[in-house]
């Protein structure tokens, strides 16, 4: 007889944290939409200064990808990741295909998020700052969920990947850091926020 897998809390728990933060940023945004397009010279919250602010991202194209607001893809995916976290901790156990399937979308929210990045700091010249905690949780969310699948083979690799997944998966919060890192570099180099603030 076969010893039961042990339920991944940390993952369970990391997912409903980040999920709620996320969800709360994209709430957030989304009501600052709904104020633009209510005003379009409302006063947000959320626009600090010259270099920190939402409006311009919410009224740029990159601000509705799909012919939306960016922030609806928000809520629907961090709720999805709130529910995965949530179905974890009640003890569930889910087929590899749905954890291919919750991979692929943590893999386009990434995309997404590096995308959303390089526009704001490239073309915008602006950080905003719901977009910046959904950053913060979309780059955690990414490495945990990836290294999961990979250690636990439900993304098929061989076994030696496994072992290296598995060895990282511990290292996420460096690997995040070293991600945080990277995104305040480039936006120093490119916009001299440290001096703009």
């Amino acid at each position: 007889m076969t010893e039961p897998a042990k339920r991944p809390t940390v993952l369970a728990v990391s997912l409903i944290v980040a999920g709620l933060i996320g969800f709360w940023a994209a709430f957030q945004l989304t009501l600052d939409k709904f104020a633009v397009l209510a005003n379009p010279n409302a006063q947000l919250s959320c626009n600090i200064s010259v270099l920190v602010g939402c409006s311009k991202n919410l009224e740029s194209w990159q601000g509705s990808l799909l012919g939306f607001p960016n922030p609806i893809l928000g809520i629907a995916g961090w709720t999805a990741t709130i529910a995965v976290g949530v179905g974890i901790l009640a003890g569930g156990r889910f087929a590899r295909w749905y954890w291919l399937i919750f991979n692929l979308g943590v893999v386009a929210a990434l995309a997404l998020v590096i995308f959303l990045i390089y526009t704001s700091i490239y073309q915008l010249f602006v950080l905003c700052p719901w977009c910046m905690l959904t950053w913060a949780v979309t780059i955690p969310t990414f490495w945990l969920v990836t290294l999961y699948n990979l250690k636990t083979g439900n993304i098929p690799v061989p076994a030696s990947v496994r072992r290296i997944a598995a060895a990282w998966y511990g290292w996420v919060p460096l690997i995040t850091l070293a991600c945080y890192i990277i995104v305040a570099v480039i936006a120093q180099v490119q916009l001299d926020w440290l001096h703009r603030l």
